[in-house]
């Protein structure tokens, strides 16, 4: 008798610590979840040099601002170019001398600004599942969708600057991100896309005589996404 309930007990002792660790495992998902959502993971920006004081208030000054466009813009289900805001156009919100170079700053404001923007309203990267902020993308549903844009420049979003700066800025970006979707795609493997380097710099190919440089970036990483999920998908 005294074994049987020895052997009970040792079984319920094990059914509370299963169930304890499942717990904490779904509160440590949910955390990292959310996290993610925030976007506010400044270790995953690139370093443009500057102080730390000076990287951490313009890339939170910076996502707060965008945020704040975005949850507006999504309520009235539009989407509208990044130089149409004064704030992302000055970019020295909460901006001091003693934080140091000024461009430096804006670099990072403007660069944070459309984070915040683009997780706060999705449909501003044409509703592709918001991928920039979930590395754990379904590459099965991607496949289905049927939303293969390829290099019809037309079927990409207009979000102002001139012709060639538009051309230019979604081939490039179309090109880099095949290449490393091809890549990857052989591997079995996705990344998100600030894992490189062309991503995140996104001006290969620019010139100043195209204009707009935070424009030309944001056309070369839509043209990025969509050459990435193409060459995944072995297109």
């Amino acid at each position: 008798m005294e074994s049987s309930r020895q052997l009970v007990k040792k079984s319920l002792n094990a059914l509370f610590v299963a169930g304890l660790v499942a717990v904490i495992s779904l509160v440590a998902f949910n955390s990292s979840a959310a996290a993610q959502r925030r976007g506010r993971n400044w270790d995953g920006y690139p370093n443009l040099g500057g102080s730390f004081q000076l990287r951490q208030t313009a890339l939170n000054a910076g996502y707060n601002e965008g945020a704040k466009e975005g949850q507006k813009d999504r309520g009235s289900r539009r989407v509208r170019s990044m130089s149409d805001y004064s704030s992302y156009r000055d970019a020295n919100k909460d901006y001091s001398s003693k934080l140091g170079d000024r461009d430096i700053y804006q670099r990072y404001f403007r660069m944070a600004f459309e984070t915040g923007y683009n997780d706060e309203n999705p449909s501003s990267y044409n509703n592709n599942n918001d991928r920039s902020r979930n590395d754990n993308r379904d590459r099965d549903y991607d496949r289905n969708r049927g939303d293969h844009r390829g290099r019809n420049w037309d079927q990409y979003g207009n979000y102002g600057g001139s012709f060639d700066l538009r051309q230019t800025a979604l081939n490039a970006g179309y090109n880099a991100g095949i290449k490393e979707g091809r890549n990857d795609g052989k591997k079995g493997r996705s990344r998100n896309y600030r894992d490189f380097g062309a991503y995140k710099n996104a001006t290969t190919d620019y010139s100043s005589k195209f204009g707009d440089k935070e424009l030309y970036r944001r056309y070369f990483r839509e043209g990025f996404e969509n050459g990435y999920e193409d060459g995944y998908r072995g297109y």
